[in-house]
């Protein structure tokens, strides 16, 4: 038995796996709990065998296992695998169209995140969850003082500011009983300030250290945060084509429906990886508010677009062509180039 591509469905204690041989015939299948499974693969399977997994929980951990053995590993986005699951779902059907979707010759593929990697998009994610905290308890603070007739702008700083002065002050009407509430949730809002704090100066030497960071920031709306979560996200560059197919994965590229020979173009939508497209506009934002000072063939190009279309859509397109320029950067190990950036 000589296995040439192994599916495997990963779960946290329960393993499938489906494996052909050259001539396309299922001639292995077993279901192996977590301690096992690795063994019970390195003794039917020998090194340079693809071992195809969605691209989910943990698959980039065993994916690294898989490629320090010897074995060719592709991971495949669930969506892709989805269409080749045959009648009814389960694990055994699940491994099987794995196998079936890694054999397709236009099939898409995601790179193995290496630690470093996952290192940076961990320390993302738990920024991006304590800023979600700090909104909530923000907005739990402005929906308990409006009940006694206590408003803020919306802005956080300016929740900031009227915290102290509400707890302060002795004629606003606030009871003993809600001061010591309130007070509670201004600790709570300061101690998630103050992690996040944490949060953004670790980011902050982490870009610092990294040399493909420090070369991401040369671009205009781009500094530590989006220069790592771009690297944690794409990594490697050379596996997109061109800057384009980048643009594209963040969903910065317009949706398209085409028919019969029409062509037609739709706005972007929420394809991708939202958490990157959305500090990409962002940082799109920066750099279109302080283009008028500048006199440069980018910021021209941005204003002249703002002008035309809309900001909104100068923004998105800024966005668009940063990723582009960050694919070439990482891509060729170059220096950002001003004057070739609007061409």
């Amino acid at each position: 038995m000589k296995l040439t591509r192994i599916g495997v469905d990963i779960a946290k204690q329960v393993f499938q796996l489906h494996g052909t041989d050259r001539f396309e015939r299922t001639v292995w299948c077993r279901r192996l709990p977590r301690d096992r499974w690795l063994q019970a693969l390195r003794e039917v399977a020998e090194p340079g065998c693809e071992i195809g997994m969605e691209a989910c929980g943990g698959a980039h951990h065993w994916a690294r296992q898989l490629q320090a053995l010897g074995y060719r590993v592709k991971l495949i986005a669930p969506q892709f695998v989805k269409p080749y699951v045959k009648s009814n779902k389960n694990d055994a059907k699940d491994a099987e169209a794995i196998c079936e979707a890694m054999s397709r010759p236009g099939m898409r593929f995601v790179a193995v995140k290496s630690v470093a990697q996952q290192d940076l998009q961990a320390i993302h994610r738990v920024r991006a969850s304590l800023v979600e905290q700090r909104t909530a308890k923000g907005n739990q603070i402005r929906g308990l003082v409006a009940e006694y007739g206590l408003v803020a702008p919306k802005e956080m700083g300016s929740l900031r500011h009227a915290m102290p002065a509400w707890l302060e002050d002795g004629g606003n009407g606030l009871s003993f009983c809600f001061r010591q509430v309130l007070e509670g949730l201004w600790r709570d809002l300061r101690a998630l300030d103050e992690r996040i704090g944490e949060v953004d100066r670790e980011i902050t030497r982490m870009a610092r250290d990294d040399p493909e960071a420090q070369r991401l920031q040369q671009l205009r709306g781009v500094g530590p945060m989006v220069a790592t979560a771009l690297i944690a996200a794409v990594g490697d560059a050379r596996q997109f084509a061109n800057g384009r197919q980048l643009a594209a994965s963040l969903g910065l590229t317009p949706r398209q429906h085409s028919s019969g020979g029409k062509e037609r173009l739709l706005g972007i939508s929420k394809r991708g990886d939202a958490y990157v497209r959305t500090l990409l506009v962002h940082g799109a934002r920066s750099a279109l508010r302080t283009a008028p000072a500048k006199d440069d063939r980018l910021s021209q190009w941005v204003l002249r677009l703002a002008q035309r279309a809309h900001p909104n859509v100068a923004c998105v397109a800024l966005a668009n062509k940063t990723a582009r320029l960050a694919w070439a950067l990482l891509r060729h190990q170059c220096d950002y180039q001003p004057a070739l950036a609007a061409a």
